[in-house]
């Protein structure tokens, strides 16, 4: 019988990039945005103090530490957020330098998600002013072709990439982003399958493709897909997933402080009423926390528009947290599902989503995860879960 596995998305925009030098200065991470962080109202927690420091996460030892951590409390592995444009890689330093140059990698898989998003800038974002496109999401199918030979070679054969049932796992964050790029859904579709192509003839290896799923859009530009299921289909995608429980909970759009219950029983809604009934495996999300008043201008008022001027989710205690992680995987057991769930986020700092361990919970977000899964476990010696789902 397969333990279930664990993944938290992790966003790599705590180490120095060319990229970010040339918009903020040499040496610019998004620790400098936790750092100046305010409160915003009354009894708003500002700033958040992480309780290893500002570390560089490019750098191997650092990666060691949360690579350990990570181990230790029950996350399998991490899924990458992966960015490349039409000019290249950014934020690429977490991955390439730190976790590849870990030399306890073994110990907790990876894999990608292409956030192929724009990229804005909000890094703060001024209340009332449309962000500028800095780095456009849509690249050219000679772009997707360098994707698949880039991926290949630095990834694909590692041998702590995550696979599922022996194909390695790869995902797209915006699948209109996706459609548009490629000028309709049937184009997109034989986009996905040249790309599968591609990587086979590099490297060999086979992908699962995976698609992230929503019904809310957060980010600016951000469209909902119309008729999902279907469009699962068209584009021959070999399972879905969620990002972030933000996607499924409007009322972050318009109301300041959003209870976590409420924002997990729209995630619940979303699972049971579309997740359950796609033609492909989905995979449940679970998130930590959200709030993206770090992201913002301090000096600026503070009130709720759109992203990152975005409701806060209030009551996320490690407790609650952690019964939410055994509740789906009882769920997934039960019914029999594939045992793989996806957590926002590993170090979203900046969204209010981290398992990392701060300066006021320490370590009781990555502690929930460890008990869950020890409970979990007891409870399927003592016979009291269904059948299990087909995992690797």
């Amino acid at each position: 019988m397969n333990p279930p596995v664990i993944g938290a998305y992790y966003f790599p925009n705590f180490h120095a990039d060319p990229r970010n030098d040339s918009e903020h200065g040499r040496g610019w991470t998004e620790w400098e945005l936790l750092k100046t962080a305010t409160p915003r109202f009354p009894g708003h927690h500002q700033p958040l103090v992480p309780e290893w420091g500002y570390e560089d996460e490019s750098d191997p030892t650092v990666m060691e530490k949360k690579i350990d951590a990570a181990a230790d409390y029950g996350v399998d592995l991490f899924i990458f957020d992966w960015y490349h444009y039409d000019d290249g890689e950014f934020l690429n330093g977490a991955l390439d330098r730190g976790y590849l140059g870990a030399h306890n990698n073994h110990r907790a898989r990876f894999c990608l998600m292409w956030a192929n998003h724009d990229w804005r800038e909000i890094m703060p974002a001024k209340l009332g002013r449309t962000s500028e496109v800095l780095y456009p999401g849509k690249v050219t199918s000679e772009t997707m072709e360098r994707m698949a030979e880039t991926i290949s070679r630095k990834y694909l054969t590692h041998p702590s990439y995550f696979l599922i049932e022996g194909r390695a796992y790869f995902s797209f964050y915006d699948l209109c982003t996706l459609i548009e790029q490629a000028g309709g859904v049937s184009e997109a579709a034989r986009q996905l399958e040249a790309f599968r192509e591609r990587v086979r003839a590099c490297c060999g290896v086979d992908l699962h493709i995976n698609g992230v799923v929503f019904r809310s859009p957060v980010l600016p530009g951000e469209r909902v897909p119309a008729k999902l299921n279907e469009l699962i289909v068209a584009l021959g995608l070999d399972s879905t997933t969620s990002y972030v429980w933000t996607h499924h909970c409007p009322r972050l759009n318009t109301e300041a402080l959003v209870p976590y219950d409420d924002a997990y029983s729209d995630f619940q809604r979303f699972w049971h009423e579309e997740g359950l009934n796609f033609s492909v495996p989905y995979f449940p999300n679970v998130t930590m926390g959200w709030d993206a008043t770090p992201r913002t201008v301090q000096s600026d008022c503070w009130e709720v528009r759109r992203y990152p001027f975005t409701g806060l989710l209030t009551g996320n205690t490690p407790e609650r947290f952690g019964s939410a992680i055994a509740e789906v995987l009882a769920e997934l057991r039960d019914r029999g599902l594939p045992e793989f769930l996806t957590i926002n986020a590993w170090n979203e700092w900046t969204e209010g989503s981290y398992l990392e361990p701060d300066k006021t919970h320490g370590f009781a977000y990555l502690e929930s995860i460890r008990d869950a899964k020890r409970n979990f476990h007891h409870r399927l010696r003592c016979g009291q879960a269904g059948g299990p789902g087909s995992m690797p």
